[in-house]
């Protein structure tokens, strides 16, 4: 079998970079993130769902979901956060599932990108190990800050939001402190890349 493993962290963690890195060297990458901005652009999957459970305003007007705007929303209410979650998660994963399988005959390993994994404990059932990204929330916030586009009470309040950084350090089989050195970075993923490619890992997992 194909062992399956999830990559998490925090806004601004370095998650992205890793996964490039390790997809470069091999690993097939299922982006969740991604799946769900297909599923919500104009036109997308679950565009009709959303306008249902939410009304128009929660779409722009070119038709795709307002992020900014449902982003404040959800985030200033836990009952429609919840709402969004159950309605966009099954289809985010019926997608994640067709892709893997699409990716899984090539890629030494699969790595999907799931950001709120610690907010969603039960789904690390789904993988074989967890792989956190773990940096300390400054160096997060200054990482996002550098990106633009989006003040700082507004990075802390989602790093508020998301689960702590002890609680994705429970949940973490693999941790990789990211301080911001790329050549370290390189020099993890490539570590990571030989144990996950290992035939030995892949058959204890089954």
């Amino acid at each position: 079998m194909t062992l399956r493993i999830a990559l998490t962290g925090g806004i601004g963690s370095g998650k992205s970079t890793l996964a490039k890195m390790m997809v470069d060297l091999g690993a097939g990458l299922i982006d969740l993130d991604a799946i769900a901005r297909e599923l919500t652009s104009a036109g997308g999957a679950a565009i009709e769902a959303i306008r249902a459970e939410f009304g128009d305003a929660a779409l722009g007007s070119d038709g795709a979901l307002d992020r900014a705007g449902v982003r404040a929303r959800v985030f200033a209410d836990a009952s429609a956060r919840a709402k969004l979650e159950a309605l966009l998660h099954p289809i985010i994963w019926q997608h994640a599932e067709q892709r893997a399988a699409a990716l899984e005959a090539v890629s030494a390993y699969l790595l999907f990108d799931v950001p709120l994994l610690a907010e969603n404990p039960g789904e690390s059932r789904r993988f074989d190990r967890v792989l956190l990204v773990d940096c300390p929330a400054e160096l997060q916030i200054a990482r996002v800050l550098r990106r633009g586009g989006m003040p700082r009470a507004q990075i802390e309040a989602i790093i508020a939001a998301q689960a702590s950084r002890e609680r994705r350090l429970e949940l973490a089989d693999d941790v990789v402190f990211n301080g911001g050195d790329l050549a370290e970075l390189a020099s993890h993923a490539r570590r990571l890349h030989a144990r996950y490619g290992d035939p030995a890992l892949r058959h204890a997992a089954v």
